[in-house]
């Protein structure tokens, strides 16, 4: 099938055209990040409001990107949810009148859903498997036995692990957004004198936490007269980062064990982080398993990672309903959830 996905969950206007749940023909994606910048963080009305703007010239350029045209379509795929209601509500709007208009299937689908199949655009990962989406709203770990079965595994209790970056380069003055901040400045060579706690990692779950992290840097800020010095900031970027890397890859090795399963997704907008890709690939032959990560770009919020579940589920006749509502919030393993497509 030829479809046109739609993702407005956050800051980012995307649209994608994808063949058959698989190529993609285009991807284009407007940023917000000009315009949260001098907040410190996302203003939801705000990116309501340039949803609004940007959907239908993003729209347009995914289609003469693709060479295609609205009448060559076969079905519209929208992110159904979770995400900042206002900013959702755009996106399944706009994907609700063009599937009405032209006659077309419409797919809702859930955004980490296609953080955690977006690995299949670009090679074929073969299920089970376990994924780990992370990202500025999500920590999830799920076992994933094909499209539309999952198993939540494990998940965040507080912060994820994405907001917990975005937070502490805040504490310490780093311009938004302040995740690849953090992760540049953690490359530099050296070792810091710092060592920051590893919540919850030996607890007997695999759940996760990242708010005490933030605290413990925000005491080790207030030990230092302001503003930070630059060799500061440096070792608290290195030794917060190094928290959080071994936090998330200990525990998802450890489910994947408990699992019985030896390949590892990772995916959402902090898989992009240099230091947590280095160590699972430093990690994944020690621990018997293989771990794939997305390019970049399909890390990153994106409509084409949409794609993957809604060309499955079109396929095979299943269909939202045109009272298709967006929902801020929406458990991936409800999987009979009136609002998705089963």
């Amino acid at each position: 099938m030829l479809l046109l996905a739609i993702e407005s969950s956050c800051d980012e206007t995307a649209a994608a055209v994808v063949q058959d749940g698989r190529s993609v023909l285009s991807s284009i994606i407007s940023s917000q990040i000009d315009i949260h910048a001098r907040f410190g963080g996302v203003v939801p009305e705000l990116a309501s409001r340039s949803h609004l703007e940007q959907i239908s010239p993003v729209i347009e350029q995914a289609l003469r990107e693709a060479g295609c045209s609205m009448q060559d379509l076969q079905g519209i795929v929208c992110t159904a949810g979770p995400g900042l209601i206002g900013a959702l509500l755009v996106g399944v709007s706009t994907a609700k009148a063009l599937a009405y208009a032209r006659n077309l299937p419409l797919a809702g689908v859930h955004h980490i859903e296609g953080h955690i199949l977006s690995i299949l655009l670009e090679r074929q990962v073969d299920f089970p498997y376990l994924a780990l989406a992370v990202s500025g709203g999500h920590t999830h770990l799920f076992r994933v036995e094909g499209i539309g079965s999952y198993q939540l595994i494990g998940r965040t209790v507080d912060d994820a692990a994405g907001e917990a970056f975005d937070k502490v380069a805040k504490i310490m003055g780093l311009p938004y957004p302040g995740g690849p901040q953090v992760d540049r400045l953690a490359q530099t060579p050296g070792q810091s004198p710092i060592r920051f706690p590893r919540p919850m990692l030996k607890q007997d779950n695999f759940n996760f936490s990242f708010s005490g992290i933030k605290t413990a840097v925000m005491q080790e800020v207030q030990k230092h007269p302001a503003p930070l010095p630059q060799e500061t900031v440096v070792d608290i970027s290195r030794a917060f980062q190094e928290a959080v890397v071994d936090v998330l890859t200990q525990k998802a090795f450890r489910a994947a064990q408990a699992q019985n399963l030896n390949r590892i997704v990772v995916a959402g907008g902090v898989a992009c982080n240099s230091g947590l890709r280095n160590r699972f690939e430093q990690l994944a032959s020690k621990n018997g398993c293989e771990v794939f990560f997305p390019s970049v770009a399909l890390c990153a919020d994106n409509a084409a990672m949409l794609a993957v579940a809604g060309d499955y589920y079109l396929g095979r006749g299943l269909s939202s309903p045109l009272e298709l509502n967006a929902r801020s919030s929406w458990p991936l393993d409800e999987v009979c959830s009136p609002l998705g497509v089963h």
